[in-house]
This record gives C-alpha cells, sequence and structure tokens, in this order.
C-alpha cells in the first residue's frame, strides 16, 4: 500500500488544478459502480445448496425454525454476530455494523428481505444487550444448534487448539472462536430454502455506512497507526469513556493498545 502524505504536507493548488485533479479522479470512480454491479450479477447467477438441516432457534416468541425467520419474505439476510455463550457482551465490532442495521429494515422489507442476527449466546444474554443498545432488528439466539458451525463462524475448542480454522474459504489463524460473516437464503413457494451467498471478514463492509462516509474525508477511516484495524470503535453507549471492552475476552486481540483495555 501507497503511503499517504501527511494532512500538514497536503498539496494546496488552484481552484482549476483541483477540478482538474477531481475529474481525472472522477473517471476512476466511475469504475467502481460498474465493476460493483458485474459482480453483484455475478452473486446473483452464483449456483444454491438447498438447506436440509432443520435448525432452530431460540427467539423471544418462542422457538422459530430457519424458514420461520423469513416473516413471509422469499429472501433472508443473516448477520453472524459474534457473541459467545460464556459472553457478557457482543463483540464490539459486530455492535458497530450492528448500528448501521435499523434504518435499513423498512426499505429491505419493501424489496421482499427480511434482516436477522443470529449468535451463540443464550436469547436472556441477547435480548438484555440489545435493550441496552436500543436496537429494533431481529436476534434469535442459535445456542445448542449447529448452525454457526456450519456456516464456519463459530469453531469448536479442538478446531481452534489446532492453530488454524476453516474461516473466509480457507485455514487460516482466527483469533477468536467466534467469527463475524453474513449468509443469504432464498425461500421458493414450496417453503424450500436455499443458501445462496455467505461473505465473511471485510466483506461485512457492505452494510457499515460509517467507514463509507470515513473514506470520502481528508483522514480517511486513519487505522494505520492502531494495534488492529478497528481498535478506536466503542459501544455506541461509551464513547468519551476510554472504554472498549473487557481485555479478558476473546474477541480481544492481542495488538491491542494498554491504553484501550480499559475494563468496562
Amino acid at each position: 500500500m501507497t503511503a499517504e502524505t501527511p494532512l500538514s504536507e497536503h498539496r494546496i493548488v488552484s481552484r482549476d488544478e483541483w477540478l482538474a485533479s477531481r475529474i481525472e479522479l472522477l473517471k476512476k470512480e466511475k469504475e467502481l459502480p460498474r465493476l460493483r454491479d458485474e459482480q453483484s450479477r455475478q452473486r446473483r447467477e452464483l449456483p444454491w445448496v438447498k438447506v436440509d438441516k432443520n435448525y432452530v432457534f431460540d427467539a423471544p416468541e418462542g422457538r422459530r425454525t430457519l424458514a420461520e425467520l423469513f416473516h413471509g419474505r422469499s429472501q433472508l439476510v443473516v448477520y453472524h454476530f459474534m457473541f459467545g455463550p460464556e459472553w457478557e457482551e457482543g463483540c464490539p465490532s459486530c455492535s458497530f455494523t450492528s448500528d448501521h442495521v435499523d434504518g435499513s429494515l423498512a426499505h429491505l422489507a419493501a424489496r421482499d428481505v427480511t434482516l436477522a442476527m443470529v449468535s451463540r449466546a443464550p436469547l436472556a444474554k441477547i435480548e438484555a444487550f440489545k435493550k441496552r443498545m436500543g436496537w429494533r432488528f431481529t436476534w434469535v439466539s442459535s445456542y445448542g444448534s449447529d448452525f454457526n458451525h456450519d456456516f464456519n463462524v463459530s469453531f469448536t475448542k479442538a478446531e481452534s487448539s489446532q492453530g488454524k480454522v476453516n474461516y473466509n474459504y480457507a485455514m487460516q489463524d482466527f483469533p477468536s472462536e467466534e467469527a463475524p460473516g453474513i449468509s443469504v437464503f432464498y425461500k421458493d413457494p414450496g417453503g424450500d430454502v436455499f443458501h445462496t451467498y455467505s461473505t465473511y471478514g471485510r466483506g461485512v463492509e457492505h452494510i457499515v455506512g460509517t467507514y463509507m462516509i470515513l473514506d470520502m474525508v481528508p483522514k480517511g477511516r486513519d487505522e494505520g497507526h492502531l494495534g488492529f484495524t478497528m481498535e478506536w470503535v466503542r459501544y455506541h453507549d461509551r464513547y468519551g469513556t476510554d472504554e472498549f471492552a473487557d481485555a479478558s475476552m476473546p474477541y480481544w486481540p492481542e495488538t491491542a493498545s494498554p491504553s484501550s483495555a480499559t475494563r468496562s
């Protein structure tokens, strides 16, 4: 990656010079939406896999199957929210991502799409944390189910002890037994459910509007000097407190700087 010019040394030009540079960049910017449209088309062309296993989740209204999570629509997006059974809080970075969801729910519903969060934490913990954060989206527990493991977002202690786990379509190191991701499903008129797509790692950035805005400002995401990419992120009710998360929890990377490790 090319090093960026420090802000104190940034080039200052006339309006005409700025406009010429801006128009040149615009040519490249127009390439990106076209590439994204083509990638989206190819994504929709992927073959599907029929979901034969009967996944059942704990929901506030009772036990619900995967098919019932569609809430009468034909398309379901599941965000795999990192929240392990022993954790007292959900993952901070998943919470950051989830802060962008509620405003989209009505618009997604208008396009035949339901969005739901799934975590392995027991429902009581999910409900308490959801209430604290003020979220409205559907969030169910897969505790006791194979769902997270089958979609490669939860790893057993035996798998983690091997040093590498199957995440993002490759065997790789991962610092936690829980991982983030998005999986998409389709339900046909006969009620059969199909897995159509999953994305992991930076693939979840598609729903993080804050990052899209930061990419437009002079400092950008400004994460290059941090111990890990999202070290600056706080729960939205903890900005200004220097409290990030419990440093003993497994989502806390060893590279985190001590100044951010204040216990909550």
